[in-house]
Parts: structure tokens; sequence; C-alpha cells
């Protein structure tokens, strides 16, 4: 949540800097603003809203300086307009931040009482007067060492100085943050992404430490003030051009793209020639591994919820999955024969790294199914599987979720191969029918008119339910989320067994209902389910998979049907009209599809 950028320069900055604010907007949109340093001035530009908004409150080249940081916003303290936005800054610092400082009340009060005088409702402007502060009886390097100390909570921090107009200060505890390099010029961001239009050669902060970022030098510091070197890091360079192409919006292009991706991420993990799954450097045996945890966030949540079904149904191991922020604060017995993974898009969620960072201080087995393979869950983790997905802009999750569940149960068909608790031809059968699902997946996508058609109802309703049993409950529970967040029309998951226990009161008359039932083992009992809702007068929207028999009920509002395949793969190609039904209720009511409302892409707050 949110972003940071700085550049250090022998040239004007303020047009590059906006630029990759452009890039890093869908960290936080509610607000922008960019401070550069010029003749001993600090010029500093803000404005509620968009990048869009920032960029016709100035002139680019009455914004002079070699030296500057800017920053988009997601609020945490204070509501979103100029004022509250960043930068903040003293008459001699200025500072973006993504973030929250937990102790801000306390050290907000300690500095009024010495004569600081605060403007905004951020938390963010304490850190501006703390270092002021310091700087009077300290110089920076101490200073910056003392202010960070006295901070409480996550930070990411880029810090100007009107007196020290050469450099940027960079500071990481609990946000990422980077330092990228360039000709004449280096450069400071929480994200890669807006790196990379600049440079393909970064660092990563880790918690704790602080850089000083000059044009031609950068020097990196421990918590106790001690100089440090670190590695430099090439970037893979075919992320660094993505737009929308054709498209109205990212989230419409990640839709689409999900036949390619997912042919990548198999192409990447199976072997043709062996018909075999091949994953490479795995660090430990089989035989070291009992129990599987899996802990993840909202959509990542979800993909290790379906992960469990997978590992009940083809191993015998012991499986539990945890919500990260839960995972965190309990009392966990902690298991050597646990291996504890970790989904996150992003690869900075801030709660599923805590949940990582607490595992590897227990010394546990930890491995890591992230997008990004440069963020801080990937570098943290024993062992990583990516999912081969490319940049995915749009905040609700599309082509990322199914990149996550491909690569879990890949994973898991492996697991399953190793225990030799899948026979070989059971296995090889998986993985054939594994190598045609981009296809199945092109072809039900082809469902487009249907479901512009239906999503119409959908915006209509005050509520809906989306129901589904055994591998379909938990693609229930992500199309309620992804109706949630795009349409911000109020949506449930629930298995359907659990409808007679409570939600069947909330059940009236036009309400439509998602039942999710292919024709699996768990059809005949869905379809009663199904049966109790439409006797309540919903309207009901029937997801199925193809068949020659028909459906055994009446009354059924609209079915789409999606192709065929084995079981476990069905939960693909279920997620495909869920996406689109969300996308499109959207539409309709012209909301910012790629940048819903209140929600960031990379939460790096608690």
């Amino acid at each position: 949540m949110c972003g940071i950028i700085g550049i250090s320069s022998n040239k004007s900055v303020s047009s590059s800097i906006l630029n990759s604010l452009k890039k890093l907007e869908y960290r936080g949109y509610d607000s922008a603003g960019l401070a550069t340093l010029s003749d001993g001035v600090i010029n500093e530009v803000k404005s509620e809203g968009r990048v869009d908004s920032l960029e016709k409150n100035f002139d680019l080249k009455n914004l002079k300086g070699n030296i500057g940081i800017g920053h988009v916003r997601w609020a945490t303290h204070g509501i979103p307009n100029s004022v509250n936005a960043h930068p903040h800054s003293s008459h001699n610092v200025s500072v973006v931040h993504n973030g929250i400082i937990e102790n801000s009340t306390t050290l907000k009060k300690s500095l009024i009482s010495k004569g600081h005088n605060f403007k905004s409702q951020t938390d963010t402007e304490v850190i501006v007067h703390l270092i002021t502060e310091n700087l009077r009886s300290s110089e920076l390097e101490l200073a910056i060492t003392k202010t960070l100390k006295q901070l409480q909570g996550s930070f990411a921090l880029g810090i100007v100085f009107k007196d020290i107009p050469d450099l940027i200060v960079g500071a990481r505890r609990g946000s990422p943050l980077a330092v990228g390099y360039g000709p004449n010029e280096n450069y400071l961001g929480s994200d890669s992404y807006a790196l990379k239009s600049m440079t393909n050669k970064v660092t990563y902060l880790d918690d704790g430490e602080f850089c000083i970022v000059k044009k031609d030098q950068v020097l990196f510091f421990n918590e106790q003030g001690k100089k440090i070197n670190k590695k430099i890091l090439e970037l893979s360079s075919n992320e660094a051009n993505y737009d929308k192409g054709d498209f109205k919006h990212f989230m419409a292009k990640e839709i689409e793209e999900q036949p390619t991706t997912i042919k990548t991420g198999i192409k990447e993990y199976v072997d043709n020639l062996n018909k075999d799954i091949s994953i490479f450097n795995f660090p430990w045996n089989i035989d070291e591994i009992n129990s599987i945890t899996l802990i993840g966030c909202g959509t990542a949540y979800h993909s290790c919820l379906m992960a469990k079904y997978w590992l009940e149904e083809l191993t015998s191991l012991e499986v539990s999955i945890d919500i990260a922020s839960e995972f965190r604060y309990r009392r966990n017995k902690f298991k050597k024969d646990t291996l504890y993974i970790f989904v996150s898009q992003s690869g900075e969620t801030a709660d599923t790294y805590a949940a990582l960072d607490l595992c590897n201080k227990n010394k546990m087995k930890t491995c890591a199914v992230v997008n990004v393979i440069e963020s801080s869950i990937a570098r943290d983790s024993n062992f990583v599987l990516p999912i081969h997905c490319g940049p995915e802009i749009g905040v609700a999750s599309t082509k990322a979720f199914l990149g996550q569940i491909l690569v879990l149960y890949i994973l898991i068909l492996k697991i399953s191969s190793l225990r030799k608790e899948i026979d070989k031809d059971q296995y090889h059968e998986k993985i054939k029918d594994l190598k045609a699902l981009p296809s199945l997946i092109e072809k039900t996508l082809l469902h487009d008119n249907d479901i512009q058609a239906i999503s119409s109802t959908f915006n209509d309703a005050k509520g809906s339910m989306f129901l589904g049993r055994g591998f379909s409950y938990p693609i229930a529970l992500e199309g309620a989320l992804k109706l949630k967040e795009l349409s911000y029309i109020h949506a449930e998951g629930y298995p359907a067994g659990e409808m007679k226990h409570g939600p069947l009161a909330l059940i009236e008359e036009g309400m439509p209902v998602v039942v999710l039932a292919p024709r699996d083992k768990y059809y005949k009992k869905t379809i009663s389910n199904m049966q109790e809702v439409i006797a309540r007068g919903a309207k009901v929207l029937l997801i199925t998979n193809k068949s020659d028999n028909e459906v055994v009920s009446e009354n059924i509002w609209e079915t789409i049907e999606v192709e065929n395949t084995n079981d476990d793969l069905l939960p693909f190609l279920l997620t495909i009209p869920l996406q689109k039904l969300a996308y499109y209720s959207a539409l309709k009511k012209g909301y910012d599809i790629d940048k819903p409302r209140n929600l960031a892409k990379s939460v790096t707050v608690e």
C-alpha cells in the first residue's frame, strides 16, 4: 500500500518522478505528491485524487531540482486530501512514508511540547518533526539512527534535506524498499515495477537498514548505523513494458491472458519428455515432511483453501490453513516435520511476511508461492515456487489466483507421486489433463455475452450468495470476494450444506444466488441445496460443466456450462465466469475497475 519513488540525478527529476508515480498508482490512489530540492528550497506539490490530478496542478518546467521524492497514498491516518497527502515537510526536511507509526500519538505530544507545529492528521508528519528535532543535536547518520529507534510500527521512508541537497535517505522496517542504479543517477523505490522503466539493477533493503542515495554513490547502514555491503541484483527485463494494449482495463486484459499464463506455468514445471513434474532444488527429502500448513490473505487464502482440498484428496499428509494475520498472533505449536507454504501475489503482504518471519525465527521449513521473485517473501523463504504470471496491475486478482492454484496443484501432484500415494498411470493421466487446461480456459472465456447480460441482476440486488461444496467451495468464496471488491455489492460465499444453518434466513424473492455444481461427487447434494434456495424465491445462476445429462432441477434462472475435465481441474474453469461477472457488474456501474475504492494491490500495512 502506497508507493514511493526517489531520484538523485545530474538533471531535472520531476518528470521522471511523475512517470514512476503513474506506474505505482495501483499501490495507492487517493492522493499523490512530490517534492524536489532546488536553490536551497523544498518545492512541494500535492493533490487529492489520482496522479492525473497532481499533473494538472503544476507546471513541470517550474518544478526544478535534480533530486526529489514522490508518493501515491492509500490512506491510513487522516482522510484523503491535499493536506494529508505526502510528502510532509518541515522547514528543512521532507518525507514520504509507507506503513504505520504505532506510537505517533505519543511522539506527537512530545514534539508539540518542544514547539513543533503539525499541519496534517497523519502519523507520517511525526517522522518529519522527529528528524528535524534530532538534526538539531546530531549529524545526519546519527540523527537518522536515533529517529528510527524512536519509531514503533512499520515503515519505508524516503527523506530529503534542504541543507544537504545532494542525497536521499531511505529506510525500511516491515515495508519493502529498493535502491536502483543508473548512469549519473540512482533511485529509491517501494516497488521494482516502478524502477524497471529506469534500471534493471537493484538492491533490496532488509528490515532495520537505511541507505544514503546520491547520484553517483549509494551507502548502506545497519540499524546500529554501521556501514554494510549489499549485493546488487539484476531484474528480469521481460516485464518492464506492460500496458493495457487494446483493453479498456488491466483486469480485462489479465482475465483474457489466463490461457497464456497457465500455459507458461505448466511449461515451467512439467517435463514433456519424461511426462513428469520437475521441481528443481527442493531442499528437503520428502520423508522429512509429515504435515503442511498454508498461509495467506484474501485471494491468496482462498488459494490455500483450494490446496487443502487437493492435499486431502491426493495425499495422506496432515493439512492446515491459516489467515496470516491470525497465524502471527496465535500461540503456534511449531513442528520440525511441517512445511509452511506462504502464498502472496506481490510477495510483500505485511501479515504474510510477518508469519514467514515468525517461522524463520523458529527454524521451520518455509516455501513461498509468489508472483514477484525479487520480493521480500521470496528472498526470505527457504524455497520459492514462482507462478510466472507476469505483472498483475488490477487490484482484484485474477490471473495470479489461477497461477497460485496451478503451482500449488502441481506441487501437490509431485508430492503425491514422491510419497507413492498415486499410481503412475493416474499421475500421468492428471499431467495429460493439466496440459489440456489452457485450451479449456480459452473456450470458457467465450461465455462473455451471457455473463454481461446476467450481471445487471446482481447490480440491482442488495446482496447475493455464492454456494459450493468440496473443490467448489473455495471458488465460491473467491467469486463473492471479487463481486465485493469491484461492484461494492454485499456477497457471501458459503459451503452449500451450511445454508440451512443460518444463511437461508437471508434468502428472499429475487435475490441472485450463484450455485457452483460441477458434476463431481458433491453434485447431487449441491443440487438439493440449490432447490432449497429456489423454493424461497432466489434467482439461481447455476455454473456447472458440460454433460449429456440434464440438470436434475427446475426453476433455474440461468445456467452456464464450462468445459469438461477431471474433477481436480474444474475449479480453474469455474473461476472464469465469476471473474467476468464481477468485471461486468462493476463496468455497468461505472466504477474504477482496476483501482476499487479503499483497496490497494500490495498490502504492506498490518
